[in-house]
């Protein structure tokens, strides 16, 4: 089960076997600056995998804003979701969503040229 809403996107998957994945995830975002990197968004993740409860804060600058999802993944495996089943349920419907909110909040479009020096 996924929900999205503006700022906010949580997955849920209950383990149907002894060997299966469960979580419960609350992942939150909202425009923050750093002082180093600029403008960009701060997620917090935060619930419980495979029983564990579990809170994550990172940032990313408004040019990796859209890499999230392996920022999610790492976490997701940290936290003993195995890598096959690590990239948090078949969401991609709520991440193209969550992909459109950050690029409304960081008021990103199309064809804006990125500051390739911010990679390095």
């Amino acid at each position: 089960m996924a929900m999205f809403e503006p700022g906010h996107l949580h997955i849920e998957r209950h383990a149907l076997t002894k060997d299966d994945v469960s979580y419960n995830v609350h992942l939150d975002y909202k425009v923050a600056q750093d002082p180093k990197k600029g403008k960009g968004i701060e997620f917090t993740m935060h619930g419980s995998m495979q029983g564990k409860e579990m809170t994550e804060t990172f940032f990313l600058p408004k040019e990796e804003a859209y890499n999230f999802a392996n920022n999610v993944t790492k976490i997701a495996e940290k936290y003993g979701i195995p890598k096959t089943h690590s990239q948090i349920g078949s969401v991609h419907k709520h991440y193209d969503l969550m992909f459109e909110d950050i690029r409304t909040q960081l008021n990103m479009k199309s064809g804006d040229p990125i500051d390739l020096e911010k990679f390095e």
